[in-house]
């Protein structure tokens, strides 16, 4: 490489127009960033959840009360508080009143069972739980386990429309489950009311201090709580609004992304508070609802995942509504196949992009640039570092050497945004944190012009006969047929070639296909070491609650079927 600073970052000369390549961070807490819109935009609408508009007064008034009756529980600044919630007003209430008083959060998933909700609030030692009711007898068969010492109790009506609340629970369309009053149990919406309306103050070190504990998805052993400062994620959410330039009180952003996953939290939440944009907020992927979101609400960004883009295009009615709103789409969490974006983009007339985070880098590190002629947008690539953030490719057997252009290694970064440290893991931190360097695990390369590619997970990628097969490549063709709507691949043990390609495929409704003829179909595109040798239809692939495909299910699944055929 060479000494000049565009030969170090080639990117700088594609560097998108109106975004500064460095920003000057404000070190403030998350709660002072809430404060400062509030103090901006007390009348505009920071929520609307079903109809029901909550604006950043009302807003900023529900967080100041929470964090005072939080802190009538005898919560203190260190302690860590779970948020068992969909995308509801009381996660954002709870997040940012929890933090008010110095308490960490840890989001965790609706979808945990038992066994993986009792891992979460052990390990991070959680002292209160906010949990939606339905979920309540869940939590209950392991609080004895755990040491939560609290519990609040919300519900999905409590912050919609009463007619609509109380049309919905007759009709049944709002589940719920009547959760006993017993000591330790408190109600959220009769917690907030209760409490004073000026919270103790807390002094917060943005640097230092952990706002977040976000566990990564476990895919190699238990689940690790990554720690997140204010400022790292203050940080990310600056640069966000860098990124998509964007205008302070304008921006609508959709809200299905979960906000107990990073991704959601910080581009689709945070963003959106930082810039004091209106959030629409939804607990759940549905289709028709997404839809009618977008049109009713004049939606102007869309941050999804390649699965919900792919279900949109492929929706019959799709046609029927106006989506002509969207601005900008930022796909992240898995790869997303060219064809989705490019049918996407057409039926919307928005700019979808691909976009590159971990869990551990609070979580965006990459963006294509948000270009409307398209010119700066590089199909098939992360894109390039966001501002203050350096990005290198670096070999897998040593993690020191610096790979030439073109060539695949590991993607390590640095910048504002990177974790702490794994909570209690100290041997892991070191094998991630190396002299400054965030070790990814993703394997990928850069080009000439300093964009990057994610060729795939380290531990996904499938060894054929000593060749490297990247599942990505493989699943982008399969995107490509007619007939699939769905795909995945995963390398599958095999006692002579070590691991073969077999391909998992979702066909679309009324769409027909032999495994023959998808086979076929990809294997004329590639080099004969990488053809799929075996795939398997499916009615639906596993996902995470992201909405990312799970490959790594799908093996185990495999390994599982094997054991007992052996």
């Amino acid at each position: 490489m060479g000494d000049s600073v565009y030969d170090r970052k080639p990117w700088l000369r594609n560097w998108p127009e109106g975004v500064p390549q460095t920003i000057d961070y404000p070190r403030i807490s998350l709660p002072e960033m809430l404060e400062q819109t509030v103090s901006k935009f007390r009348d505009k609408d920071a929520l609307i959840f079903f109809g029901r508009r909550i604006k950043y007064g009302e807003l900023g008034f529900l967080v100041n009360k929470f964090a005072s009756a939080l802190y009538g529980l005898g919560v203190r600044k260190g302690d860590v508080v779970a948020l068992y919630l969909p995308n509801t007003p009381q996660f954002v209430i709870a997040y940012y009143g929890a933090m008010k008083i110095g308490a960490i959060v840890t989001g965790v998933s609706p979808l945990f069972t038992e066994r993986e909700l009792e891992f979460q609030l052990k390990d991070s030692e959680a002292k209160a739980i906010v949990l939606l009711d339905i979920l309540f007898p869940r939590f209950e068969k392991i609080w004895g386990n755990t040491g939560v010492k609290s519990v609040i109790v919300a519900n999905l009506g409590e912050y919609m429309p009463a007619a609509k609340a109380f049309l919905g629970r007759l009709l049944k369309k709002i589940p719920s489950h009547r959760v006993e009053p017993k000591p330790n149990i408190y109600f959220f919406k009769e917690f907030v009311e209760k409490a004073p309306e000026k919270p103790p103050e807390v002094e917060i070190n943005p640097m230092e201090d952990i706002a977040v504990l976000q566990y990564t998805g476990g895919t190699t052993g238990l689940p690790k709580g990554t720690m997140l400062t204010h400022f790292n994620l203050v940080s990310n959410a600056v640069g966000c609004a860098a990124w998509l330039k964007a205008k302070p009180g304008e921006d609508t952003a959709l809200a299905v992304l979960p906000f107990f996953h990073i991704y959601g939290m910080t581009v689709v939440m945070n963003f959106s508070i930082y810039s004091g944009g209106t959030m629409i907020l939804l607990p759940r992927f549905d289709t028709k609802q997404v839809l009618e979101s977008i049109e009713k609400y004049k939606v102007t960004l869309f941050p999804g995942v390649p699965t919900m883009y792919a279900v949109i295009v492929n929706h019959p009615d799709v046609g029927k509504y106006n989506l002509r709103s969207v601005k900008f789409c930022i796909s992240g969490a898995a790869p997303l196949p060219p064809e989705i974006q490019k049918r996407f983009m057409e039926i919307t007339g928005s700019v979808l992009v691909e976009g590159y985070g971990l869990t551990e880098a609070s979580p965006v590190t990459h963006c294509n640039p948000l270009d409307p002629t398209l010119k700066k947008v590089k199909v098939g690539s992360i894109g390039i570092p966001w501002p203050d953030t350096e990005a290198k490719i670096v070999d897998v057997e040593t993690g020191t050497k610096e790979m030439p252009v073109g060539e695949v290694g590991e993607l390590i970064v640095r910048g504002p945004q990177v974790m702490k440290g794994y909570w209690k893991r100290p041997e892991e931190t070191s094998q991630v944190l190396r002299d400054g360097w965030l070790y990814t695990g993703d394997l990928g390369m850069m080009d000439e012009n300093g964009y990057f590619y994610i060729t795939d997970r380290k531990k996904d990628l499938i060894k054929y006969k000593g060749y490297s097969v990247y599942p990505r490549e493989l699943e982008d063709i399969l995107y490509q047929h007619p007939a699939v709507k769905l795909a995945a691949v995963i390398g599958k043990p095999d006692p002579v070639a070590g691991e073969i390609p077999k391909a998992f495929v979702v066909l679309k409704e009324g769409a027909k296909a032999t495994e023959e003829e998808i086979m076929r179909f990809v294997n004329e595109r590639v080099a004969p070491y990488k053809a799929i040798r075996e795939l398997e239809f499916r009615k639906e692939l596993p996902q995470s609650m992201v909405g990312k495909i799970l490959r790594r299910v799908l093996r185990e699944e495999e390994l599982r079927k094997m054991r007992k055929e052996s």
